[in-house]
Formats: C-alpha cells, sequence, structure tokens
C-alpha cells in the first residue's frame, strides 16, 4: 500500500513544493507529501493519483488515462464474473463496456483462447511435436470456424498425416465459398513461401517450421527470451506474432515458462502506453508493462477497486497487462478523445455483440485453477457437422456457377 494515500486536499501548485518518494515494487513513485493525488478528469492532477513514475532514468508523468486503466480492469474483471455466474445483463453500468467489444483482463480467459485451451491443446496426441503443429495451426488462422472446418474434413489433424495439398484444397474451397478463414484480431502478414494464396503460404510457413525444428528449438530454449527468438526468425512471423505464438504454446504441458518471465509490447498496447504515459514512454514499454503488473495491488487499492484475480488466485500477468493497454488505448478514444496515442485512431470499429454460448473457464492444470477433471467438451458437439454441412453445399453452389460461367 502507498504510504502517501492520505485524504488530504491539495491544489497543483503545491506539487511542485511538497515531494516525496516512495518506493514500490522497486519502482519511484513521487507524490506530494502527505496528500492523496488523484488525476483529474481533464488530465491534470487532483486527488487519488501518482502524478510521477520514475524507471529507466526517466521521469513519466501519469495522465488521466492512467487511473482509467485500473478503473476499466476493475470493471471488465466484474463483468467477466457477472457472465461466469450466470447473471443476466446488464454487467456494467459503463455505457462504453456495453457499447463495444472489449477483450477479458485475463487473455487466458477469452473465448478463442478457452477454446484453444479446451479443445486444442489438452486433446489429441499429447506428444510435443503434434501439441505444437495443432497450435501453431490454429492461431495461424486464429478461428474456430477454421478450425472445425479442418477437423470436420480431415478428423485429426495431426503432423504425422499432413499433407499440404490436402489441407490446402480444404481451405481453398471454403475461401472460394465466401468463407473467412482468418479472424480480425491481428494482421497477419504473408510470408512469401512460393504460393499465390495466404493461406497456401501459411501451411507452408508451418512445414517449414516443423521440419526446421522449431518445436525442439523452442522446448530446448533456456528462457522464453530464447524461445522468442526461435519463432521470430521465421518469414512473416515478426516480433509480435512471436510474442503471441509462445505464450499460446506455453499454454500447453510442453512448455513450462513463466508469464512473468517476458513480455512484447504490441502496437496496440504502445498505442495505450502512450496515451497512460505521453512521448516520454516511447522505448521503455516493456518497463512500463512490469511497472503496472507489479504494482497492480497498489494502485487497485489506491483507487479504493476491488479486483477479483482469476479464480481469486492468479494475479495479472506481463501479457495480460499489456493486453489491457491496448484495450484501455480503444476505450480512450471515447472515454478520453483527449488523449493523443500513436495509431490517431478515433472511433471504437467493434460494437459489442452478445454471444450466446456460455462462458467457460478452463485454464492449463499447471496453473492449478481448475478443478479436478478433463477439458470441458465443445459448447455445441453438432457445430462441426452443420458447419461442414453449409460450406459443402456452399462450395458446390460455387462450383457450379463457376461452371455455368465458364461455359458462357
Amino acid at each position: 500500500m502507498l504510504s502517501c494515500l492520505l485524504a488530504t486536499r491539495v491544489s497543483p501548485r503545491l506539487l511542485s513544493s511538497f515531494v516525496a518518494c516512495y518506493s514500490v515494487a522497486g519502482y519511484a513513485i513521487t507524490g506530494p507529501m502527505g496528500a492523496q493525488v488523484v488525476l483529474a478528469s481533464g488530465g491534470g492532477v487532483g486527488v487519488g493519483s501518482v502524478p510521477f513514475v520514475r524507471m529507466a532514468g526517466r521521469e513519466l508523468r501519469p495522465t488521466s488515462v492512467f487511473d482509467t486503466y485500473w478503473r476499466f480492469a476493475a470493471a471488465r474483471q466484474t463483468v467477466y464474473e457477472a457472465r461466469l455466474s450466470g447473471q443476466s445483463p446488464p454487467w456494467s453500468g459503463d455505457p462504453i463496456l456495453a457499447a463495444y467489444r472489449f477483450t477479458n483482463c485475463y487473455r487466458a480467459a477469452d473465448r478463442v483462447s478457452q477454446y484453444l485451451i479446451t479443445q486444442v491443446c489438452y486433446r489429441g496426441d499429447q506428444s510435443w511435436d503434434e501439441v505444437f503443429f495443432r497450435v501453431l495451426l490454429f492461431k495461424i488462422f486464429n478461428r474456430v470456424t477454421t478450425w472445425r472446418l479442418l477437423t470436420s474434413q480431415l478428423g485429426q489433424v495431426t503432423w504425422e498425416q499432413y499433407e499440404h495439398a490436402t489441407y490446402n484444397a480444404v481451405l481453398s474451397e471454403a475461401l472460394a465459398a465466401g468463407e473467412r478463414l482468418y479472424s480480425a484480431a491481428y494482421i497477419m502478414p504473408q510470408p512469401r513461401l512460393g504460393e499465390e494464396r495466404k493461406h497456401s503460404n501459411h501451411l507452408r510457413l508451418l512445414e517449414l517450421m516443423m521440419k526446421d525444428r522449431a518445436p525442439q528449438k523452442v522446448a530446448e530454449a533456456p528462457s522464453m527470451a530464447a524461445a522468442f527468438k526461435v519463432l521470430a526468425g521465421y518469414p512473416g512471423v515478426g516480433a509480435f506474432l512471436a510474442y503471441q505464438y509462445l505464450i499460446d504454446l506455453n499454454y500447453t504441458a510442453g512448455l513450462g515458462f513463466s508469464e512473468m518471465d517476458f513480455v512484447v509490447p504490441g502496437p496496440g498496447a504502445k498505442d495505450g502506453i502512450r496515451k497512460c504515459f505521453g512521448a516520454a514512454a516511447d522505448g521503455i514499454e516493456a518497463g512500463v508493462i512490469r511497472y503496472m503488473t507489479d504494482t497492480q495491488d497498489e494502485h487497485f487499492a489506491r483507487l479504493g477497486l476491488p479486483f477479483a484475480r482469476l479464480r481469486g488466485r492468479r494475479r495479472l500477468q506481463l501479457i495480460d497487462c499489456q493486453n489491457l493497454f491496448c484495450e484501455v488505448g480503444k476505450y480512450a478514444r471515447v472515454a478520453h478523445p483527449e488523449a493523443r496515442g500513436i495509431s490517431g485512431r478515433t472511433r471504437i470499429k467493434q460494437a459489442y455483440r452478445r454471444d450466446p454460448e456460455p462462458v467457460s473457464a478452463w485454464f492449463p492444470p499447471k496453473w492449478g485453477l481448475n478443478q479436478e477433471g478433463p477439458p470441458p467438451a465443445p459448447s455445441d458437439p453438432d457445430a462441426s457437422a452443420r458447419d461442414l454441412s453449409g460450406r459443402r453445399q456452399a462450395a458446390r453452389g460455387y462450383r457450379h456457377r463457376r461452371g455455368q460461367l465458364v461455359m458462357f
């Protein structure tokens, strides 16, 4: 708990005169002596916040978005807990949270991550090569319907029985029928590996990784940073995707890195950090994320915010605080339109649409958060069959129409 948190109000003029430094988890937090400081809504200093944070030889001045970061995290986690317990909406009185789509505070709690953990990581052959292959194949597209398409038409998805032509034909047929193969969550650059289609090149990328012994190289890496370098070295992957892929691989039983070992700030996180700390944080974003992770308990307490940890036990990890910066950067477009980020975006694109499927909460067993038992079965076991039937009908219709055009 910050020792400077008192109820005395101070004027901004006094801030430069009465300053004391307090250490929080190794970071220098500077505030007015004997006063509880808060950032006002307009970006100035008022009662309840921390006006200065010193790290990497720099003095960062939090903006009004800094306290919004913690308020957003507490409110978003409350929504998650309410949905998980089966409560009926509305789950929040925040009009921005109610109107737009935001990911969960904990990355592993998001729907796609839950599907990956419960239906991909811990099902099927548990040999490391096969787990690596399944996880990367799923994450390249990052779309549940694409995975269901592959498993419906191919049965067990395995590296041992993999053939490029077979997988490519399934995906090409779906694309021709108007299906989306990729999630919009990430920008997926196309590796140039000799194919015309993006998905065909991504299959070649996965082949390259498997034949280059990437699974072994990652498993034998002495640190998370070293494993990251292995993945980042492949064409079309890059720093952001390599880190995301590594987090996903680390959900499996095959790796044992701590999520507190290493972080790579993505473009969205950098935008959020700029809004929270200004340009002074440019280049030290990883340190800022670690600061937020290390001091989370102090800041929730400082603002009087109840925050339910994951399953009541797991604190926010580096990856979670990284993601929260991305989400708060979006949230601030409406809540703090005056806050300048890097992207220059002013609107939140994705409106909230309620998903009728129940929320699952099964996490990597090594985290010790689950009740005993296997991962839950898919919420709709017939979904894959219906997806397959619809796609086959659409594909046949497309080929028929195409044949008519060619004949004409």
